[in-house]
């Protein structure tokens, strides 16, 4: 098969089981092209970039430039430069009563004269890009995966009518969670024509530890995620503040960067907890996964954040269970589907940080569960949502849509 994967950015760290699924395809022998809107920070760069030559695979779309006047100059150019390998479709870009926008344009260039069996835009905004692709002529089956932000607070941003045409006229569509399916449902999606793949990344590199106290008796706790409101940092130091009163042989460990980052540091020096408190950035997967075994639980609190952006899947859920930790979370949109409630971790209501701290008081004064919950965690994600197994679904999922749309 002959693939196009349409991402905003490329590459980029926080989205490994992307990357995961470019290479399960490059590895199954099929021809893959990668199409960007932009590039992202490569100072953290996955190793599997370099290792399987991904970027030889990217074409980046055309910079529209801000102001008006240099943006219809580029368009002309382009328009020009390229009229030799498709005038048909270079014409209709710019039939200005059609789409009142020069955008067609931009996408259009790096399409040219190329044609896929599937084109798989990831998340619902690049899905739109498809549509316009797919409007203009451009050749191939049509798949959008859905992730959560997308189908929560993106709609809310641009109408919930803003996949309308997108849900007419693209092929299939996917979904990481049943949460998310029925969110995208709501929004218009056809029933039959959406199926729950979900995200997956290579076990094999997540090794199991078991988690036992450690000969100081310090006690590890872990959360990883971008420093934003839904990821729930607030509750998480809310909690640790009530338990730090009984246990004061707790660590935490924050992995990840963003626009709180400065407000938490802050909340954590007021709650009086900054000394057992670690931010230590942005990080990649290795470090992930190195951080994964020396720590004993992992906490992700996820909430409806004010603007409703919710998780998806939230994948680091999964890769805390292969590698051992028992999880602390929250009652929120695909988690409970991505750990077994009481089983492989305990689940509270969204906010609620004394449920946390009792949760947390519960799993630090039983250590001798750690090694049982994480056994479970590990078997469970196997099962579940290893990139081998979820790669083949992918691949099949394609071959139906070839076939059958």
């Amino acid at each position: 098969m002959k693939i196009a994967i349409i991402v905003t950015e490329f590459p980029t760290i926080s989205e490994t089981f992307i990357l995961e699924q470019i290479i399960g395809i490059v590895k199954a022998g099929h021809d893959v092209e990668i199409f960007a809107t932009t590039g992202a920070d490569q100072s953290k760069e996955h190793v599997d970039i370099e290792k399987f030559n991904l970027k030889k695979l990217v074409s980046y779309f055309p910079q529209i430039p801000k102001s008006k006047i240099m943006r219809v100059l580029k368009a002309v150019y382009l328009g020009l430069s390229n009229f030799h390998k498709d005038p048909f479709m270079i014409l209709k870009a710019f039939n200005f009563r059609e789409y009142k926008t020069l955008r067609q344009v931009y996408i259009l260039i790096p399409f040219l004269n190329k044609k896929f069996d599937i084109i798989h835009c990831h998340f619902g905004p690049n899905g739109i890009l498809g549509t316009d692709l797919k409007l203009l002529g451009v050749k191939g089956k049509f798949l959008t995966s859905f992730h959560g932000y997308d189908v929560n607070n993106y709609p809310r941003t641009y109408g919930k009518d803003v996949y309308r045409m997108l849900f007419a006229i693209g092929d299939f569509f996917t979904a990481n969670t049943n949460f998310t399916k029925k969110q995208a449902m709501a929004l218009g999606a056809d029933e039959a024509k959406i199926e729950i793949i979900h995200e997956g990344f290579n076990i094999d590199r997540f090794k199991f530890s078991k988690k036992e106290l450690s000969e100081d008796k310090i006690i590890k706790l872990l959360s990883v995620g971008r420093l934003v409101e839904k990821k729930g940092h607030k509750y998480a130091l809310l909690a640790l503040s009530r338990v730090f009163k009984k246990f004061t042989n707790i660590r935490y460990t924050i992995a990840g960067d963003g626009p709180l980052r400065a407000g938490l540091e802050s909340q954590a020096s007021s709650l009086g907890i900054s000394n057992i408190i670690e931010f230590v950035g942005k990080i990649n997967q290795a470090q992930a996964i190195k951080l994964y075994k020396q720590s004993d639980v992992f906490i992700l609190p996820s909430i409806t954040a004010s603007n409703y952006d919710r998780e998806g899947q939230a994948l680091v859920l999964q890769e805390a269970q292969a590698c051992g930790l028992p999880v602390l979370a929250t009652l929120h949109n695909g988690i409970p589907e991505g750990v077994i409630d009481g089983k492989t971790a305990f689940l509270v209501k969204e906010k609620d940080a004394a449920a946390l701290a009792e949760k947390l008081e519960y799993l630090i004064s039983k250590p001798q569960l750690w090694q049982k919950m994480g056994r479970a965690g590990r078997e469970f994600v196997e099962k579940k949502f290893t990139s081998r197994v979820l790669n083949q679904q992918l691949l099949e999922l394609y071959n139906r849509i070839i076939s059958y749309y």
